[in-house]
């Protein structure tokens, strides 16, 4: 509800996000574009040109949780010839293959926590917002490979856990995968950017949490009600409805 709007009846809220929930019902690949803005600096790095330039000299390349594969299609022309994606979800395999395939990309559907891959099958991994396990990533890369992930930091949307305290907390997974990259003799660095992101309304970011069901378990609208409009006043602004988003990049070389 806008900054300053009169009060409205649980109907007129319900109506206004119920639709949101439904469109994202019917959500496939991994792309977003909800007229959102970035109030402060944008990310200070690309992680489109990280994978490019850590694809230099590679002769093959396994991308964790490809999604509907919009990224990676992007990015094909500066990978090398052989090049494979899983995708776990049953949905956005299908949309993944008939995406890469033309392009020469292999899908296979499987979970990133346990590949189905040899030893040393890979020499390049790349990850966007995937879960990963670093053991996994060891095990199928290359002695003198790299690894590149982005992911979603732990401050993100950190305006949910007052209201919705059964928000999962995954941890500090920054810390817990450089810590164990570095324990298994990679070179680590990593990179972090926490910045304040502008929705249209509350109602692009219902879309989102539907979408994103893992971050509040039994998510419902119409149950979660007084907590999404508790929600919404506290992070109602002129600029729209703002949350944190928080960003981190790890790259990883493998000794050789």
């Amino acid at each position: 509800m806008p900054v300053g709007a009169a009060p409205e009846s649980r109907e007129a809220a319900l109506g206004r996000l119920r639709p949101w929930v439904e469109r994202a019902e019917g959500f496939s690949g991994w792309s977003f574009d909800l007229g959102e803005r970035h109030l402060g600096p944008p990310l200070p790095w690309s992680y489109a040109d990280e994978v490019r330039q850590l694809a230099r000299g590679a002769t093959s390349v396994l991308d964790l949780g490809t999604g509907g594969g919009e990224r990676l299609a992007s990015l094909r022309d500066g990978l090398p010839s052989r090049v494979v994606a899983t995708e776990e979800w049953h949905v956005n395999a299908p949309v993944a293959r008939r995406r890469l395939a033309p392009v020469g990309v292999e899908v296979v559907r499987a979970r990133s926590l346990d590949l189905p891959f040899a030893e040393g099958a890979f020499d390049l991994l790349i990850d966007r917002h995937e879960e990963l396990e670093p053991s996994e990533v060891d095990r199928v890369l290359r002695s003198g490979g790299a690894f590149v992930t982005q992911q979603v930091g732990r401050r993100d949307w950190q305006e949910l856990r007052p209201h919705f305290p059964r928000a999962t907390d995954w941890g500090d997974l920054l810390e817990r995968y450089s810590s164990e990259l570095r324990g298994l003799g990679f070179a680590v660095e990593t990179r972090e950017h926490v910045t304040r992101v502008a929705y249209p309304s509350l109602g692009e970011f219902v879309y989102m949490l539907a979408v994103a069901s893992w971050t509040i378990p039994d998510f419902d609208v119409e149950a979660d009600l007084d907590a999404l409009l508790a929600l919404e006043a506290d992070c109602a602004s002129d600029d729209g409805f703002v949350v944190t988003e928080d960003r981190y990049l790890i790259i990883a070389r493998k000794p050789g």
